[in-house]
């Protein structure tokens, strides 16, 4: 199994949410984050004066998925991000031993 952390820009979740429900990725969780990459942030401009905006909003998507639909749940969210400006985000792919349905006390595969 794979966990897939995607840092997205904000404006590109329903995007990304709708292709993922439609190619049948039913679990994911969203968290509103805010951070820098390479840009290190920029400059806005508020009645006249000048602020420098470290910390950019953007927003975390986490799925687990099988080993099989892991290339596909990746093109998915780069297809459907993907601006081709700077700040696009990143992907983030982890191996992940075990998962276990608390409910069901099921494990593995049947459990995601």
């Amino acid at each position: 199994m794979k966990k897939i952390e995607a840092i997205i820009r904000p404006h590109k979740l329903d995007e990304v949410h709708n292709a993922l429900l439609e190619a049948g990725f039913a679990g994911l969780s969203v968290t509103e984050i805010r951070g820098y990459g390479r840009q290190k942030g920029h400059k806005e401009i508020y009645r006249g004066s000048e602020y420098n905006i470290e910390f950019v909003p953007k927003i975390k998507i986490e799925l687990v998925c099988d080993d099989e639909k892991a290339e596909k749940a990746i093109s998915i969210i780069i297809q459907n991000s993907k601006t081709g400006e700077v700040g696009d985000g990143k992907i983030f792919v982890l191996n992940v031993e075990e998962t276990i349905r608390i409910r069901t006390e099921e494990s593995g595969n049947s459990a995601i």
